[in-house]
């Protein structure tokens, strides 16, 4: 079976004093969800991101245990038959997973990790991880949601309309999740998010631990 190590830069990570946490991150696609992520990473880069398990192919410039575990298709059933994935589903021809044992390190060393994830995977660590903390991207409407997907230009109508219809019932599932933010002004949101990741309140077992040698900006 391929390996699945903990990256080195989860290895090196500072522990906290305190244990870690999981956060679960998710929204339909084009509300500006990998933006706002981006953003917290730069202005902490402490955090950790949950890496997938995937069975296709490596695109240029992704490297194994940075952007994904590329496995067979075998090692990856083999995967989910010995309970070595937090969730998985197939996209595309393709498999995708969360390991376990990566994301159960770093949690471990008091990291605070991010798993971005759709709502069939979400749902599937809310079973099995309900003390993860869940929150949702929401656009401000539909039809926000519609010019903002045809400004990207990448889509044809066949393929919005699908994307429209998926987001509808994603969003119909936000009450689902402990957090939900608004993506209507870029700089609000990023406020808005780190509140639900770092204050008390937005937690279920006490506030999450800092990035170690990283204090939110003034």
């Amino acid at each position: 079976m391929a390996s699945i190590s903990l990256p080195l830069s989860s290895q090196t990570a500072a522990k906290s004093t305190t244990s870690g946490q999981l956060v679960v991150f998710t929204a339909p696609s084009g509300v500006g969800k990998g933006t706002l992520l981006r953003r917290l990473l730069e202005r902490y880069p402490d955090i950790q991101l949950s890496i997938s398990a995937t069975t296709r192919q490596p695109r240029p410039g992704e490297e194994h245990g940075k952007h994904y575990y590329f496995v067979s298709r075998p090692d990856f059933e083999a995967m989910v038959q010995q309970g070595q994935l937090l969730e998985w589903a197939e996209f595309a021809g393709n498999l995708y997973g969360t390991p376990r044992q990566p994301l159960d390190a770093m949690i471990s060393q008091g990291n605070l990790v991010i798993l971005e994830i759709e709502l069939a995977g979400a749902r599937q660590v809310r079973e099995t991880l309900p003390e993860a903390r869940q929150i949702f991207v929401l656009p401000p409407s539909l039809e926000e949601l519609e010019t903002r997907i045809r400004q990207r230009g990448q889509d044809s109508e066949a393929a919005i309309a699908k994307r429209l219809a998926k987001a509808q019932i994603e969003i119909e599932a936000a009450h689902e999740f402990d957090i939900q933010i608004i993506n209507d002004d870029l700089e609000q949101a990023t406020h808005e998010l780190e509140k639900a990741v770092f204050t008390p309140a937005a937690t279920k077992e006490g506030p999450p631990p800092l990035p170690p040698e990283t204090q939110p900006p003034t």
